[in-house]
C-alpha cells in the first residue's frame, strides 16, 4: 500500500528516468523515434572529441552516421524542450536510449510506447509513421477506446491512439 498523504509526497524523492530499448541498429531506431515523436537525435560529438583527444577511447567504439562521428553501440533521442548537458550532449529530461545488443528480438514486448496523436489525427499519424518505416499490425476497437498497434523498423510493438 502506498502512502499518498501530502507529507509523504513532499518527502518522497522524484527520480529521473529514460526508456532504454535494446536493438540491432541504435542509429536507425533513434532516427525513427526522433522523427515519429518530434524529438531530436542527441549529438555527443563534443564528448566524443574530448574523449578521443585525451586517449580515453579509441576509434573502435565509434562509427560515422549521417556525416557525424557517433557511438557504435548507442544512440538517443530527446525531447527538444528539455535541458541538455552541454559537455556531453546528453538530454536531461524525456529521453529514449537505444543500445545495440547481439541477440534478435524474441517474442512480444513487455513494455511499449503509446503515441497520442490527438483527436481525429490517428489515421494521419499512422500514415506518417508508416512512411517513416513503421508497419501496421492491427486496428483495435474496444468499448474503452480505439488504437492502432504498429511495429517500429525493428518490429517492436507500439500503439497509436
Amino acid at each position: 500500500m502506498t502512502d499518498t498523504t501530502d507529507e509523504a509526497r513532499e518527502t518522497r524523492e522524484v527520480l529521473g528516468w529514460k526508456l532504454v530499448v535494446d536493438c540491432a541498429d541504435p542509429h536507425r531506431q533513434a532516427d525513427f523515434w526522433a522523427a515519429a515523436l518530434g524529438y531530436e537525435v542527441e549529438n555527443h560529438g563534443v564528448l566524443i572529441d574530448r574523449l578521443l583527444g585525451s586517449g580515453v577511447i579509441g576509434q573502435d567504439l565509434l562509427m560515422e552516421h549521417r556525416g557525424h562521428r557517433v557511438w557504435r553501440h548507442a544512440a538517443a533521442a530527446r525531447h527538444p524542450q528539455d535541458p541538455v548537458e552541454e559537455s556531453s550532449g546528453t538530454g536531461l529530461g524525456r529521453r529514449l536510449l537505444f543500445l545495440r545488443v547481439p541477440e534478435p528480438k524474441a517474442g512480444k514486448n513487455r513494455l511499449h510506447i503509446d503515441v497520442h496523436a490527438g483527436p481525429g489525427r490517428r489515421a494521419e499519424t499512422v500514415a506518417r509513421l508508416t512512411e517513416l518505416g513503421a508497419a501496421v499490425i492491427r486496428q483495435v476497437k474496444e468499448p474503452g477506446g480505439e488504437w492502432t498497434v504498429m511495429a517500429d523498423p525493428e518490429g517492436n510493438e507500439f500503439c497509436v491512439a
